[in-house]
């Protein structure tokens, strides 16, 4: 049977307005006459992209990590936007050179909405700073923005909502040299499953930047003979950054 589009009795506007909307439906009601009469009786509708200003246009992206932080800092994609006290965005100069990313907030940085702020931070700061550089050169930031309960693992799911929200700010930022500090965050930022002890020591890439990985900073509290791998990592670290520097 076939079914007539009706013309809205409310539709307001001028008499061009009218003409075009009335021209579309009638274009519409050729096409799907046309469709049928050759046995097709599904239609799918796509939706192209909208010109740059209407409602339907997505918004530009922000140019700034003070624009992007005030266009996240309400994020609820994923279950822990919900329990954290406060978004963990990273800190540091937003045009830093070499860039520190961990696995995910802790306690301390939960209740202060700032990465690395317990022992484990300071002890981050004693690193960056015997390579020869400052904590404020540097931008440090977690791979989540929120702290998982009990500090457990990050789960894929928060890994795939959060991950993108890193990518913006790796391109705002433009590090030329990225440490990862910790197996979770070594793995998640290689898209491997391969030992802590296979990724170290070597120059690896992401999203086109230097990658090197090393242990997490609590887990040298916890195991301090590994403070010297640790070392031959940031020694590897400056010589790339050394590098790029005289290139």
């Amino acid at each position: 049977m076939r079914r007539a589009f009706l013309v809205p009795t409310l539709l307001r506007g001028n008499a061009s307005k009218m003409d075009s909307t009335l021209e579309l439906i009638q274009t519409a009601q050729r096409f799907v006459r046309q469709q049928m009469e050759i046995g097709e009786r599904e239609f799918i509708c796509r939706r192209g992209p909208s010109p740059a200003g209407s409602p339907m246009a997505e918004p530009p992206a922000p140019q700034t990590l003070e624009a992007f932080y005030e266009s996240i800092k309400d994020c609820r994609k994923c279950p822990l936007g919900k329990l954290r006290t406060r978004l963990v965005f990273g800190a540091g100069n937003p045009d830093a050179d070499v860039m520190f990313i961990g696995e995910a907030p802790g306690r301390e940085e939960d209740l202060q909405g700032a990465p690395f702020v317990g022992q484990a931070g300071q002890l981050l700061t004693k690193i960056i700073q015997a390579i020869r550089l400052a904590r404020e050169e540097v931008y440090i930031a977690n791979i989540l923005k929120c702290r998982p309960p009990n500090n457990r693992d990050p789960e894929p799911e928060e890994i795939a909502q959060c991950e993108p929200h890193l990518i913006r700010q790796i391109e705002l930022i433009q590090p030329k040299i990225i440490c990862a500090l910790g197996r979770i965050a070594g793995q998640t930022l290689l898209k491997t499953s391969g030992a802590l002890g296979s990724l170290r020591g070597k120059v690896h890439r992401y999203h086109g930047v230097k990658l090197i990985v090393t242990y997490h900073p609590a887990a040298l509290l916890r195991n301090p003979q590994w403070k010297r791998p640790t070392w031959e990592d940031m020694k590897l670290l400056r010589r790339e950054y050394d590098g790029m520097e005289l290139g």
